[in-house]
């Protein structure tokens, strides 16, 4: 990257970097330093993957179509991202309305299952074939589509998350954000439970201590 993203700059000042290598939300912050391109020009495909299959989950589960389910994977592309059940809605409906234990240890129905399924789906992908192509490649060109039609889609993107929920730490980790010919436009804040923000700036502290050993 230190060879790539200066000459990428160099020729292309204008340009917006679309990280989507593992680890995705390391290597957004990666790119960020050494671009230095404004953080709304350096995005990284962070959870939109995973908030897809988790749509795709609650459609089975549910018995209707995906497109008809909301609900997001936010946080570190990986093992301490946060299902956001809270907001989890079909048609207006909350979950958490009908099941108020929804997503935690305690769910009858047991619906934190269905992140851990998230989470596994791209070592279980891994493990039958070696490699992911199609899901990923699908979620890069749709986030592409959104930048270059400025269509204004939002996505659950990596973006630099200092000052949003709390957050202290200089990382870039997945929320919500509006996507245009400029890059990120605007960034979504969910109202979230104590709980999500607790696990959300988890993460964020995890991924400080991980940035904390990179050498410039």
């Amino acid at each position: 990257m230190k060879n790539i993203i200066p000459q990428l700059v160099k020729y292309s000042p204008n340009t917006i970097l679309l990280i989507v290598s593992n680890p995705c939300d390391i290597l957004t912050y990666v790119a960020w330093k050494l671009s230095g391109l404004p953080k709304e020009r350096v995005i990284g495909s962070g959870t939109n993957l995973d908030s897809s299959r988790f749509r795709f989950l609650l459609s089975q589960k549910l018995g209707v179509a995906s497109t008809s389910c909301h609900g997001w994977i936010i946080g570190e592309h990986g093992d301490s991202s946060v299902a956001v059940w809270s907001g989890v809605n079909i048609a207006g409906v909350r979950l958490k309305e009908l099941n108020s234990k929804i997503g935690t240890d305690d769910d009858p129905e047991n619906w934190k299952d269905l992140h851990k399924q998230v989470i596994e789906s791209a070592y279980n992908v891994i493990k039958l074939k070696g490699y992911t192509s199609w899901a990923i490649g699908m979620t890069v060109a749709s986030i592409a589509s959104s930048i270059l039609h400025n269509i204004g889609n939002i996505h659950a993107l990596s973006v630099l998350v200092k000052g949003y929920h709390g957050i202290e730490e200089e990382v870039f980790l997945s929320l919500p954000s509006v996507v245009g010919a400029g890059g990120i436009t605007d960034v979504v804040i969910q109202p979230l439970t104590d709980s999500e923000q607790e696990a959300l700036r988890k993460s964020a502290k995890l991924m400080g201590e991980v940035q904390a050993g990179i050498k410039f």
